[in-house]
């Protein structure tokens, strides 16, 4: 069997499928035949990711941690996932008896449809987008917003002064933070020409000099959008060290205070959910999309490339779990106003340069110097050092 072959095997599985309708059935009913294996596959795909996410991070974060993840229920606490599922389905579901039931029910929900309409634009493969579209980019974020009027559904409809706190500092953490996580996207559409995430994958596909790829990470600008928005895809999901709205310690759970059961559990998989999708974005922005490191490793299914680099970034979001303590709220606000803001902006700036400079070395040195002049400035303005005076510790005698 050819490569081509096998790298293009589900597409041609799918069209196998389809064979059997195309000259029976209206176009139009195909066309939804179509869909429907899409979502299919893409449900499929992503709540087995899920699942297996669950088991690998308690068992990463117990080796960084030196202690032992889940390891009772199958071989090697594989089947750990199946446990909690049963459980989460069999517990109780309570609802304040005062609560607004339809907003309280239809709040997880909204939620979890967000990440997974979000997760519908971006190429997984070649020839593997699920929708395509030539606004997926601002698709994306427009579906991506709509997580912090589910949050505020969650707050309100439980009727509960402290759920509707907890979810008024998840709104203000989320608007804060995607700011920044959506001009750092801007570079990118501006260099390509195009916000159709096929395209931007498109204009990654060369190799300078034979062997080095033409990822946008590789450039100065890209490199710091690139941390800028994975910074931002920490706070937008809500992970650790910006897991402030459901501090268990602080506020119990935030707006998720009066969910229990597999309510409960739907704000969980929203969570991974969406840190799926902003992993496969910055994989599509930055990291190549589906293609190669190495123009000799091409013979390897494009699928794989693209989950191997979303592997990557998954494990980095549980190395900083497991590494960092949690950030005070004010401290995680100004960061996102007075350091990611300037600093997305300059990533704006610094790719115009480059671009307009012909893409050569000296738009490369020219847009790595305005990122490292406004990154110095910035630092020496917040630098915190001098507003906190020396701590002295005493102790009893």
């Amino acid at each position: 069997m050819r490569a081509e072959d096998v790298d293009q095997v589900f597409v041609h599985l799918k069209g196998w499928v389809l064979s059997f309708l195309v000259g029976h059935v209206p176009d139009w009913l195909v066309q939804i035949a179509s869909s429907l294996l899409n979502i299919a596959m893409l449900l499929g795909v992503f709540l087995t990711l899920f699942a297996l996410m669950s088991v690998f991070e308690r068992k990463i974060l117990g080796r960084i941690q030196n202690r032992y993840g889940p390891n009772r229920v199958g071989p090697f606490g594989l089947f750990q996932p199946v446990a909690d599922g049963i459980k989460m389905l069999i517990k109780e579901d309570i609802v304040p008896a005062r609560a607004d039931k339809v907003v309280h029910f239809l709040a997880p929900i909204g939620m979890a449809a967000a990440a997974i309409l979000a997760l519908g634009v971006i190429p997984y493969g070649n020839n593997m987008t699920a929708f395509v579209i030539d606004g997926g980019i601002l698709f994306f974020f427009a579906v991506g917003s709509t997580t912090e009027l589910a949050v505020f559904m969650a707050g309100w409809g439980s009727n509960n002064k402290f759920s509707l706190l907890g979810a008024m500092r998840a709104i203000a953490q989320m608007i804060s933070y995607e700011l920044p996580l959506i001009i750092t996207v801007l570079p990118v559409v501006m260099v390509v020409g195009s916000l159709n995430p096929d395209k931007i994958v498109h204009a990654q596909k060369y190799y300078h000099f034979g062997f080095v790829p033409n990822w946008f990470v590789l450039t100065p600008w890209g490199a710091t959008a690139f941390i800028l928005f994975f910074v931002s895809g920490l706070v937008e999901s809500n992970r650790t060290p910006f897991d402030v709205p459901e501090g268990e310690s602080e506020i119990v759970a935030g707006h998720m205070t009066e969910y229990s059961g597999f309510k409960y559990a739907t704000f969980f998989m929203a969570e991974y959910l969406g840190m799926f999708a902003v992993s496969g974005l910055a994989v599509t922005l930055f990291l190549g999309g589906w293609h190669a490191p190495l123009p000799w490793l091409g013979f390897i299914p494009s699928y794989v490339w693209f989950f191997a680099k979303l592997s990557v970034l998954l494990f980095v979001f549980i190395w900083v779990r497991g590494t960092l303590p949690r950030i005070r709220v004010d401290h995680m606000m100004n960061f996102a106003w007075k350091f990611m803001l300037p600093m997305a902006f300059t990533c704006f700036v610094s790719a115009a340069v480059w671009h307009y400079n012909g893409r050569r070395l000296s738009g490369w040195l020219w847009s790595f110097a305005i990122i490292a002049i406004v990154y110095v400035t910035l630092s020496l303005l917040l630098d915190t050092r001098r507003k906190f005076a020396p701590r002295t510790y005493r102790f009893a005698e």
